[in-house]
């Protein structure tokens, strides 16, 4: 079996027999993932299909450097919101008489949710020192001052580990986002 970068490698090169291979083995899970936020067969239906259409129409700007799993599922939530979205428009519009009721809270409630797993499961990942100074910095509202007197290093290093935690959880967000 082929490593996640080669897949990567393999469908920007246009390579339909690797498409299909990622396709196969991450269909269910994507599939799994929608229906089980959105608790409706036919969004996950939708959205699994419109998120490997979106994979290879995108083929050329995938990231070698992460897991074609992660941009997957990056993608896969970026369709499913577009998707309640759109449901929510229509819903406005045609009212009760819509088979799929969606609306706005739902999206922003999931999207918020989402977001909000993945920064905690980031954060829960940084090396030690950087997350517990992340986290007394953001969480506890505790000065620069006051983390490098708790930890004897200088204000200095606390700036370049909240730095370096908050580039992490930026380009971690932005791959998600795509």
């Amino acid at each position: 079996m082929p490593s996640l970068m080669e897949d990567i490698r393999a469908i920007k090169e246009d390579d339909q027999r690797a498409f299909h291979q990622v396709y196969d083995r991450y269909h269910q899970q994507i599939h799994g993932f929608i229906l089980q936020r959105t608790k409706s067969e036919y969004v996950a239906e939708e959205v699994t299909q419109l998120t490997f259409i979106k994979l290879w129409k995108q083929r050329e700007i995938l990231n070698e450097r992460l897991g074609i799993d992660i941009q997957l599922y990056g993608m896969a939530r970026q369709v499913m919101i577009d998707v309640l979205r759109k449901e929510a428009t229509r819903f406005k519009y045609e009212g009760e008489y819509a088979e799929t009721p969606f609306t706005d809270s739902l999206v922003d409630a999931i999207e918020s949710k989402d977001l909000l797993q993945i920064m905690e499961q980031d954060i829960q990942n940084m090396p030690k020192m950087r997350r517990l100074v992340f986290e007394l910095s953001r969480k506890q509202g505790l000065s620069h001052k006051e983390i490098a007197t708790m930890f004897s290093i200088t204000p200095k290093a606390v700036e370049y580990h909240i730095g370096k935690a908050l580039l992490q959880l930026k380009q971690h967000l932005y791959s998600v986002m795509l």
